[in-house]
Formats: C-alpha cells, sequence, structure tokens
C-alpha cells in the first residue's frame, strides 16, 4: 500500500504523510503511516454506516489531522469549525 501511495499518488508514507484507503462502501478505511521505527497500518470499519468523505480533487482526498480524527470517530467532520475567539477590545 505504502508503494501504491508513492508511486500513483506520489506521496511517500515514509516522508510523514498519512495515506489513507477508502472501501468502495465508505465503511471501511486503512491508514498507512510511518511511525518512526517503521510503517503502521491502521484498518478500521464502521458497522451499520459509512465514513462522511471529502470531495475528490485531482484525484485526492484532503484533510487535516482534526478533520480525520473526527472521520475515524464517525464524525460528520463537515460539521466541525475552529472556535471564534473575541478580539480583545484595545485599551485606552
Amino acid at each position: 500500500m505504502a508503494l501504491l501511495a508513492k508511486d500513483t499518488l506520489g506521496h511517500d508514507p515514509m516522508k510523514g504523510v498519512a495515506v489513507v484507503f477508502r472501501a468502495k462502501r465508505a465503511d471501511r478505511v486503512k491508514i498507512v503511516v510511518w511511525d518512526g521505527s517503521g510503517l503502521v497500518m491502521y484498518w478500521k470499519r464502521l458497522d451499520g454506516s459509512g465514513f462522511k468523505w471529502p470531495p475528490i480533487v485531482a484525484g485526492v482526498m484532503r484533510m487535516n489531522g482534526a478533520q480525520l480524527s473526527a472521520l475515524l470517530a464517525g464524525m460528520d467532520w463537515t460539521r466541525m469549525h475552529a472556535p471564534r475567539i473575541p478580539q480583545p477590545k484595545a485599551l485606552a
């Protein structure tokens, strides 16, 4: 899977990129990532539902770490937003 990611997608898991593969039914996911001492493959399947995937752009789906964590938890990551932090008011 790491070689497939490197040759086909141009992303090398051995350089810190976590590569996520999904099943056709979108209910299973495999993640290949380098942990510093070797390649690790994580596998997860959701019972009774599927993962909510991002759109494909140029053959690749891109997510940040928080979105991937929400996806793996079975949550709808599109509904996650950064909290609004009010700007401090200047003292006169």
